[in-house]
């Protein structure tokens, strides 16, 4: 498992304020049916909770009819909590985004029009003391095993680092009218944001970790943020996470698995950022599982190139990015923990993971890591790939 799967959405929202805790919808299976027959036109023949902390999403099989002989027969229900459904123009964009990577050859979800042609609808229930909305979609659901149930080689590795750069610069063609809600400073999640850890340090104690924190922060502040002007910016993902990407598997020739990208799930971080905070997050994410874990870095960064090379300034950051990225984890993490102390053991467990991954870096140093990621990303040189 990962650090982030039952932590991260808790600070989901704005500038991370925990009250959204309180706002996830609580649809029965029941009124769950009910919802895609009356929004989508669809009969359920099957329904079941899929995990999901502060939104809920139901897998949803559809009933064959007259009407729905063709098409997809399982799909993905996604009701957004009542903050998340304050912000319509967000998952707009974001539900175009889906749609236009499908377009354009990517394996992403199908977004199902509700029966008013819209792609998303505003359900209100009254519960007695107060009506609250909540914004539902329903996208297709994506076949595949998520890549955190089977140990990562070099060759996907790169593969996702290629698709990672690939995805970033499909999008720079995209267009739409309400693209500037992805202009989202406050968001506790955006790599932009790190100097905001601040006001969660208190979650860490007094110790080791949190002095590296505090330099990693300051070192941030003195070096990213006085060269954001020089990072060429792009949307960005924010969350290719090992449980964001699904594969399939084939046999080769040889007999041996041979994987493949067979979804991109979770949208919902998406935001304007820089093609070097992109490849720095999928960095992190593919080093947490990793017995080799600074090995990893080079593999993703060659793919990445391949498609996307980075400037000198934009690798120059890369290290001290992944290492942030570590660090908003981490801190949020531990702050969860105390938000939620039913949480405590596994966060801890495999938060241990990450501390680990990060003291490894900064006791390694800048140089010595960038060395074995430029010189495993150069090995990859003579094959390139466009």
């Amino acid at each position: 498992m990962m650090i982030l799967v039952t932590q991260k959405k808790i600070m989901s929202s704005g500038d991370g304020q925990q009250s959204q805790a309180l706002t996830k919808p609580s649809f029965s299976e029941v009124q769950a049916s009910a919802l895609v027959e009356s929004v989508f036109g669809l009969k359920v023949s099957k329904i079941q909770p899929l995990p999901s902390y502060d939104d809920q999403n139901f897998h949803v099989c559809i009933a064959r009819t007259k009407v729905t002989t063709d098409g997809p027969n399982e799909y993905v229900l996604k009701i957004s909590n009542t903050e998340s459904s304050k912000t319509p123009d967000l998952i707009e964009v974001q539900s175009h985004i889906i749609m236009f990577l499908r377009a354009a050859g990517f394996p992403t979800a199908s977004v199902c029009r509700t029966k008013g042609d819209n792609i998303t609808s505003l359900v209100s229930v009254d519960s007695g003391s107060e009506v609250k909305s909540y914004l539902v979609r329903l996208l297709t659901y994506l076949p595949g095993r998520p890549i955190a149930e089977i140990p990562i080689g070099p060759q996907l590795l790169y593969e996702i680092g290629k698709l990672a750069a690939k995805l970033d610069k499909t999008l720079e063609k995209f267009h739409h009218p309400k693209l500037s809600s992805l202009h989202r400073e406050n968001f506790i999640w955006n790599l932009k944001s790190v100097p905001l850890l601040e006001k969660y340090l208190f979650a860490l104690g007094q110790n080791r970790n949190r002095e590296i924190v505090e330099q990693v922060i300051q070192l941030f502040k003195d070096e990213v943020m006085t060269s954001l002007g020089h990072f060429r910016e792009c949307i960005i993902h924010g969350d290719l996470n090992d449980h964001n990407i699904l594969i399939e598997s084939s046999k080769s020739a040889f007999g041996d698995a041979v994987y493949q990208v067979s979804g991109i799930l979770d949208f919902d971080d998406m935001s304007y950022g820089y093609y070097v905070f992109e490849v720095a997050i999928t960095i992190m994410y593919m080093m947490i599982e990793s017995k080799t874990p600074i090995q990893v870095g080079g593999h993703v960064l060659a793919g990445f190139e391949s498609v996307v090379p980075l400037t000198p300034v934009e690798r120059g950051a890369l290290f001290l990015l992944v290492c942030s990225r570590f660090c908003q984890s981490l801190v949020l993490a531990a702050y969860s923990c105390q938000l939620y102390p039913e949480n405590e053991e596994y966060l801890m467990i495999t938060a241990k993971t990450g501390w680990k991954h990060l003291q490894q870096m900064f006791d390694m140093g800048q140089r010595a890591v960038e060395e074995i990621w430029f010189e495993t990303a150069k090995s990859y040189e003579s094959g390139i790939s466009m």
